[in-house]
């Protein structure tokens, strides 16, 4: 499986953001994309999930669902934890599980992300790193091959860093693929992908 890009183009209010941006990534490799703010890091991760249109250029997944978009076979996380207050952990994790039909086991993900011990808590009580983690607990429960990570550390103690190195390692020997936009060490082998300052 291999996720590429060429010559992708980005314009966001009128400007060009990015152009040019072509990459090639197989199975069980990750991709940091660095760059200062505003050089497209987030807007390149949007692109790929289908979240946003780009402006020229083409990507795709090779060797992935042919019915399905690339979208349809990445997990992103953004910058908003897409959680709902007033349900408990578990119920949080048990709704995007039926969601997008993951076949996984909530209890396993919980587990694998050091939540099964609030999994009653409600959303609303917990910390920005506690809900970061929920949101992690979502890629381990449903399965899909890219992982689309904006800032996956934000609001991670040094802790909950290495358990997302560890989910990040087993993905990727997995045969999972990771594109990351980042500006810390993600402490996995990446190959790096720097995008200019925006115009």
């Amino acid at each position: 499986m291999t996720l590429f890009a060429s010559g992708l183009i980005c314009m966001r209010g009128g400007r060009e953001v990015f152009s040019g941006v072509d990459f090639s990534l197989v199975a069980g490799h990750a991709l940091a994309v660095t760059g200062p703010n505003g050089a497209g890091k987030s807007s390149l991760l949007r692109i790929i999930a289908g979240l946003l249109r780009p402006a020229g250029g083409s990507f795709g997944l090779q060797g992935g669902d042919p019915e399905r978009s690339v979208g349809e076979e990445a997990h992103y996380l953004g910058h908003q934890d897409a959680l709902k207050a007033s349900l408990s952990v578990r119920e949080n994790l048990d709704f995007w599980i039926g969601f997008l039909r993951g076949q996984g086991d909530a209890r396993e993900a919980l587990a694998a992300t050091g939540l099964d011990t609030i999994a009653g808590l409600p959303a609303f009580c917990l910390s920005a790193g506690q809900r970061r983690r929920l949101s992690l607990a979502r890629l381990v429960a449903i399965r899909r091959p890219v992982w689309l990570l904006d800032e996956p550390t934000a609001a991670l103690d040094q802790n909950a860093q290495g358990m997302l190195r560890r989910l990040m390692q087993d993905h990727l020997s997995g045969g999972g693929l990771i594109v990351a936009a980042t500006h810390a060490p993600l402490g996995i082998e990446v190959q790096e992908l720097a995008l200019g300052a925006a115009a």
